[in-house]
């Protein structure tokens, strides 16, 4: 499960230091690639909720063996592709696959371990792994990059999916489905179609010529439409893809808005190592990549410190720190970009984006979790997995894409997209606060 984790992890970052060797094949502008990386994430993070049910409806290895296979096969078809659209297509193809494999693959580690520190150990082991993968999949662009070329760092991961895919049919126990019941799917596409639509406008919305001046409103207009009808049909539906009861567990509702906050920050601050490197520095893939290792050791440091900390000051107190780390990175990030100095001075902020990962993405992934049983573990996961990948892409979308637009020209955009980031990390402060858990679980939790 770990393995699984670790190469959907870096699929999400891999592409960025990568960017402009696939512009260059394809003669695709800046524009165009963004579609590359957020088409990855708002996919698979629109489809998580989905198939967390079907992990619950049809049993979860056959869920997890599904989505591993087309995740798989995304990614041959990506590092094949003949065309930029073909290229959008298997990105696009695996963030579905990883939408239906991780819940499933969470699911069974969380009913593997009881609540308590068994739980929270494997949790850190879980998200150490899921942030290594995130970090070292800059480094590891970087290197393949500039050593074998851009598909390889697609192409790379096939064999080991294979050994997943393997390793899952033997080790993984079968399970008698639960009675056949429909899903969602019109909610689904809903919830893909929002985050779409918005950062379509977005992005548009700061390009100076627009050939389609009508086309940001509408598409903003669009997301808010979607939305909308999406909570619409979520009240209707017999089986939504998340049930109402969901909402009335207070500490795992607020755990994932928090989540969605701090993760918008945590996206942004890599695409800003990324840039600040290779356009302000001018590192090429290889040093670029490399200068990146420092996040990814201080991650492994954190995975082994948080998990008993967690036990220690509670899952709380955790959050607020790794939130709090997260804004000094931010800061830092912006001093750095007002002195204009070497990227090396920027390996502070980066070991501070390291704790602020260990410490708030483990402790708010612990409260998300709390209290699930076999009916609900798919859901449960679903919905933290989605408001982990959906925060970050909004928060790329929103704080990078209002920071780097060409019509704030004259403004530092680092500048820019820090304060963004600040704002909305006070917000996750302000709702990670109000998270409280019963005592009972409290006292399991600090072991």
């Amino acid at each position: 499960m770990a393995m699984l984790q670790f190469f959907i992890a870096v699929d999400v970052t891999v592409v960025n230091v990568a960017l402009p060797s696939i512009g260059a094949d394809f003669g695709m502008d800046d524009h165009a690639l963004t579609w590359v990386v957020v088409g990855y994430t708002i996919t698979g993070g629109g489809l998580l909720m989905l198939g967390g049910r079907l992990g619950d409806v049809l049993g979860r290895r056959r869920i997890l063996l599904l989505g591993t296979t087309l995740f798989g096969a995304a990614s041959l078809l990506a590092g094949l592709a003949p065309s930029f659209a073909v290229l959008v297509t298997a990105r696009l193809l695996q963030g579905a696959g990883e939408a239906i494999a991780l819940p499933a693959a969470m699911a069974v580690i969380v009913l593997m371990f009881p609540e308590g520190p068994r739980r929270s150990r494997a949790l850190g082991v879980w998200a150490a792994v899921a942030s290594c993968g995130l970090v070292l999949g800059f480094v590891v662009s970087g290197i393949i990059t500039e050593l074998l070329g851009w598909r390889w760092i697609f192409l790379v991961s096939v064999p080991f999916i294979l050994v997943v895919l393997a390793a899952a049919a033997v080790l993984v126990p079968s399970e008698r489905p639960a009675e056949r019941t429909p899903v969602d799917l019109p909610g689904s596409l809903l919830l893909i179609a929002a985050p779409l639509l918005f950062t379509l406008g977005v992005v548009e919305a700061g390009e100076v010529d627009s050939t389609l001046p009508w086309l940001p409103p509408v598409a903003l207009v669009g997301a808010v439409v979607a939305g909308a009808l999406f909570v619409g049909v979520e009240r209707r539906s017999r089986q939504p893809l998340v049930p109402l009861r969901f909402f009335r567990n207070r500490p795992r509702v607020l755990a994932n808005l928090a989540t969605a906050l701090l993760s918008a920050a945590l996206s942004t601050s890599f695409l800003l190592f990324t840039y600040y490197l290779q356009d302000r520095s001018g590192a090429g893939p290889l040093q670029a990549g490399l200068t990146m290792l420092p996040l990814a050791v201080s991650l492994i440091v954190a995975s082994v410190l948080v998990p008993r900390l967690l036990e220690r000051w509670g899952a709380r107190a955790c959050v607020l720190a790794g939130i709090g780390f997260t804004v000094s990175a931010m800061a830092a990030i912006a001093l750095v970009s007002s002195l204009g100095t070497t990227g090396l001075a920027l390996i502070p902020a980066m070991m501070l984006i390291a704790a602020g990962m260990g410490f708030g993405l483990v402790g708010l992934q612990y409260v998300a979790v709390t209290g699930v049983t076999e009916d609900d573990a798919g859901i449960a996961s679903g919905v933290q997995r989605a408001a982990d990948q959906l925060g970050g892409s909004t928060g790329v979308t929103l704080y990078v894409g209002i920071g780097f637009a060409p019509a704030l020209d004259g403004t530092d955009p680092f500048l820019a997209s820090c304060f963004l980031a600040v704002a909305g990390l006070a917000a996750a402060g302000l709702v990670a606060w109000r998270i409280s858990l019963p005592a009972a679980v409290t006292e399991e939790t600090r072991g």
